[in-house]
């Protein structure tokens, strides 16, 4: 059953655990919890978000995962965690400074995972937290924690001017920017 709107209210400013494991080929990074998925303590929950279709999708997981599996990912070479821990109704309540804090944390988490590959889903969130004002979807030419960084579109079914499909294809460029053969 969906999370009422007591629980959703009371999601609020909730921080979700990490998925990690010990040798991640992709650490994704969403912006922040929305209130959804800190009622559920799943990334990327919402009805209507993106992210787990566009995984499986592109390729990097053997079959559609509901938000319930993320344990599951670490078993894929997988990892989510996000820019900022903190759950919000909205990404627009979250400041510029609490951007950078989440690069700094963000940066010291890739030291410590070493994933492949850091693939932050939100090209605003990047360019805040990171400084990188003109940054664009796909791989960049910076690293964070001495990773390879990838921006892709957030997978929001607010963000309608990115289809389904199209974060799938930039899923599978990164996939396949890294040799991994489809699952």
């Amino acid at each position: 059953m969906p999370p009422t709107r007591a629980e959703l209210e009371a999601a609020r400013d909730r921080v979700i655990d990490d998925v990690l494991g010990s040798s991640l080929d992709i650490l994704f990074c969403g912006i922040n919890p929305g209130l959804y998925s800190a009622a559920t303590g799943h990334h990327f929950a919402r009805p209507g978000n993106r992210f787990w279709p566009a995984l499986h999708r592109s390729g990097l997981t053997p079959q559609l995962l509901a938000p319930a599996e993320q344990g599951l990912l670490p078993s894929f070479g997988l990892g989510i965690t996000n820019v900022v821990a903190r759950a919000t109704a909205q990404a627009a309540e979250l400041s510029a400074e609490e951007f950078r804090a989440g690069g700094l944390r963000l940066a010291r988490l890739v030291t410590e995972v070493r994933p492949r590959v850091l693939a932050v889903a939100g090209v605003t969130a990047y360019r805040t937290a990171f400084g990188r004002a003109k940054a664009v979807v796909g791989p960049q030419e910076e690293q964070v924690g001495g990773t390879a960084v990838w921006v892709l579109p957030n997978p929001s079914g607010l963000n309608a001017h990115w289809t389904l499909e199209r974060i799938a294809g930039q899923m599978r460029l990164l996939r396949e920017s890294i040799g991994r053969p489809p699952l």
